[in-house]
């Protein structure tokens, strides 16, 4: 069991996540609890231009994305909109970490292409991250699986 457990956490190591929020103390947390786990994280507070946001998403090359809806120079349904129209984003899994509980919102949000969406008055930015990196676990778990790589005891 800990050779399968050290095997998740070997994959976790070399992921790339992009975190776009504009409440620091929420960023501050979320890039610590990622750190901590060995992701390589990129964020922003959403205080640059639409494209050049894209510019530094498209550089950095991440392997998830987590963005909050409510920014204060930038749309964060138009960002989704548009990191699933570019071609070297549209695979990009996003999850949404935002206070807009409609759902009307919510529905929206995954009509452009979320992934999956979080309010943050359900979780703290320690119980999200947990949910986030146990979701992108059980994603490496089926690839392994799916390659053939799997190793049971």
């Amino acid at each position: 069991m800990i050779f399968k457990f050290w095997i998740l956490n070997n994959h976790m190591s070399d992921k790339k996540i992009f975190i776009l929020e504009d409440d620091v103390n929420i960023l501050y947390g979320l890039e610590a609890q990622f750190s901590s786990d060995e992701f390589i994280v990129e964020s922003s507070e959403g205080e640059e231009e639409q494209e050049e946001l894209l510019d530094n998403i498209r550089s950095f090359s991440p392997d998830y994305m987590i963005l909050d809806l409510i920014l204060p120079k930038l749309d964060g349904f138009e960002i989704v909109k548009k990191i699933k129209e570019d071609e070297e984003l549209a695979d990009l899994p996003i999850f949404i970490f935002t206070d807009l509980s409609d759902e009307d919102s919510k529905n929206r949000s995954l009509e452009l292409g979320a992934d999956y969406y979080f309010i943050k008055d359900e979780f703290d930015t320690y119980e999200f991250a947990e949910k986030v990196k146990k979701i992108i676990s059980n994603q490496s778990k089926d690839e392994e699986e799916e390659a053939g790589d799997t190793y049971e005891e």
